[in-house]
């Protein structure tokens, strides 16, 4: 038992200082945190009711001295025991350059079924609840500043388990944009907001999630699930100038590749807490979508009934 204790120790030490090496990271459209997409946990009492609540909140650290916090609420549902559903409302608080800005973000609606015990395959929807151009003093507001992408979004993807491996693959993909129209050459030269990138009429590409996770039951109570995810963006972002020509965002392609770690704590039979950890690895250049994040904590209550 001493083995697993040190291992949890040996990883949340490793992965913390990572937070405050990179200024960017965790560039998550939102299927990072799909429930069937994330970590599942080993088979326990807890794990098999059919109803299950969840309550979460978190805080990020972001580009341009803008901190992000995040809350949701979720309900799924085990239908069967090969088919269940899932919904997920979401808001958001971001503050920072003595601005702050908080609205409701977006609400996820997924279904997954189990082709086998080892096979999941996931398929959903991000419906925005905004449309990307919230404004403050008669000015729009850059993208670091919504609290929604302001995209309806389809995503799909497939889970698969070796013995305690398990990996996931996953597409979101943007099938409308925003409706953003932050410009930052309309400011003065010496405003914060010059160092923004310029979102009007923001066209966002879409995104390729890989992941691994490694579940760790410590003790009957408590489970360690070390993760990395990659995400992968598969084109370059573009916006319209201030002379109306659409202009590609150079360096917004490409790898994110962040550590997470999950620890899962049961506090009875019904009810357990999750503290979720990430910090990235490697990053892209530009994140003009304001997902940047290069620390991200997420605290969770679920209960299953």
């Amino acid at each position: 038992m001493k083995k697993p204790y040190s291992y949890c120790l040996y990883l949340f030490l490793a992965i913390l200082p990572s937070a405050f090496l990179h200024a960017q990271g965790c560039s998550d459209a939102g299927f990072c945190t799909v429930n069937s997409l994330k970590p599942q946990h080993t088979n326990d009492s807890i794990f098999v009711q059919k109803n299950q609540l969840k309550i979460g909140f978190s805080y990020g650290k972001a580009d341009h001295s803008v901190s992000a916090y995040s809350q949701y609420l979720e309900y799924n549902l085990q239908i069967n025991s090969k088919f269940g559903i899932s919904a997920k409302a979401t808001s958001l608080l971001q503050t920072g350059n003595n601005v702050s800005a908080f609205g409701l973000s977006d609400i996820y609606l997924n279904t997954n079924y189990h082709l086998d015990k080892n096979f999941t395959l996931t398929l959903g929807t991000k419906i925005p609840l905004t449309n990307g151009n919230t404004f403050k003093n008669g000015n729009a507001l850059p993208m670091d500043y919504q609290s929604s992408l302001g995209t309806l979004d389809l995503i799909v993807g497939i889970g698969y388990q070796i013995k305690k491996l398990q990996l996931v693959a996953a597409l979101q993909q943007p099938l409308t944009q925003n409706k953003n129209q932050f410009i930052a050459e309309n400011h003065p030269i010496n405003s914060v907001w010059r160092d923004f990138q310029t979102t009007k009429d923001f066209k966002r590409s879409g995104d390729v999630l890989l992941r691994a996770s490694y579940p760790i039951k410590i003790t009957d109570r408590f489970q360690l699930t070390p993760s990395l995810l990659n995400i992968y963006h598969l084109s370059k972002d573009k916006f319209t100038n201030s002379g109306g020509s659409q202009q590609q965002i150079e360096g917004s392609e490409g790898l994110t590749m962040n550590g997470n770690l999950f620890l899962d704590y049961k506090l009875n039979e019904t009810s357990a807490l999750q503290l979720n950890v990430g910090v990235p690895f490697l990053v892209r250049d530009i994140r003009p979508d304001g997902l940047t994040r290069s620390f991200i904590a997420n605290l969770e209550y679920s209960f299953k009934f």
